[in-house]
């Protein structure tokens, strides 16, 4: 199994943007071989910062399944409007990918 995640700091405002965003979005990783689930998880806000953090969560067959969906022409569609709603976020989407190495 091999557990992709991207966290994203969000400025205050723009919580319920971001959530539709992704609510409303065009998914098709169910299409994809290997996909598994996928969840979006809403982390604790910082008071000082006034940022909310999120990551998006796929689980997959295995890395090569992952890495075949990140090549493939879908995964350019979902993400092609990716670097607009300025102000939404608070830097760039930072990526983290496990590799399982025990499940119960």
């Amino acid at each position: 199994m091999y557990i992709a995640m991207n966290r994203f700091i969000i400025n205050e405002g723009h919580e319920d943007d971001f959530e539709n965003i992704w609510r409303n979005r065009d998914s098709t990783l169910k299409e994809m071989p290997g996909f598994q689930t996928f969840h979006l998880l809403k982390g604790a806000r910082n008071e000082e910062t006034k940022q909310t953090l999120y990551a998006s969560h796929t689980v997959w067959e295995d890395h090569e399944h992952f890495v075949s969906w990140i090549n493939s022409e879908q995964f350019k569609n979902a993400h092609k409007k990716a670097g607009s709603n300025k102000g939404m976020y608070g830097g760039h989407p930072n990526f983290e990918g496990f590799d399982a190495v025990l499940s119960e």
